[in-house]
């Protein structure tokens, strides 16, 4: 008597069919059907399961959806692969290791980006800016002074100095003062005279008596 299976026999027919049309066996050229390598497992033949829509196979194996590999199919496969030691997430998308970026990772690139004309490169497997001339830091955001900026100036583009209140020059080194010192007396800090003998006061204008 034919078995009656209550129609449960539709998704494994479905299953040898979808085998069939991957291998070529419904092709329509040349001699008679091609035979199929293998056939779907029962239920709870691959253990641990298949992953990510992989398909057990009679001996125990996972046959994998596209853009997964592995025993059972848990990787992700990423084409081209992930570069400079980036983590394929999925299939087509990688996770970057710290310093690069692009699709595949093959970007060099620096957090927070370089500055002044600075470049980002890879020495090494070290991600880092390579500045243009004139600057320095982590992300070329350092101007260069090689006079230096002295009473408290800031250098704020290569060898130009931001100069506080009463202090001029290039390095910030000479002091203004709003009354001139008068009789060859030197202006030595902001409003502040050295005066020669025998002179004396805010301007050197007091001559001493002899």
């Amino acid at each position: 008597m034919a078995r009656r299976d209550g129609g449960r026999g539709f998704p494994r027919l479905w299953l040898w069919l979808a085998l069939w049309g991957l291998w070529g066996g419904g092709g329509g050229g040349g001699g008679g059907a091609q035979a199929l390598p293998f056939a779907a497992g029962p239920p709870g033949a691959c253990s641990p399961r298949c992953q990510h829509g992989g398909l057990c196979l009679a001996n125990g194996t996972c046959f994998c959806s596209k853009g997964y590999e592995g025993e059972r199919c848990q990787h992700a496969t990423c084409y081209p692969k992930c570069k400079n030691g980036g983590e394929c997430l999925r299939p087509g998308k990688c996770r970057c290791a710290p310093g690069y970026g692009g699709r595949y990772c093959h970007k060099v690139s620096c957090e927070g980006g370089c500055q002044n004309g600075g470049e980002c490169i890879s020495v090494n497997g070290v991600v880092k800016c390579l500045c243009a001339s004139g600057w320095t830091g982590s992300r070329c955001q350092e101007a260069i002074c090689p006079q230096g900026c002295r009473n408290n100036g800031a250098c704020v583009a290569p060898g130009i100095c931001s100069c506080p209140a009463g202090w001029v020059g290039g390095a910030c080194h000479l002091a203004l003062c709003k009354l001139p010192c008068q009789h060859g007396g030197k202006c030595i800090a902001p409003n502040v005279c050295r005066c020669r003998l025998p002179y004396s006061g805010l301007q050197c204008t007091k001559k001493r008596k002899e």
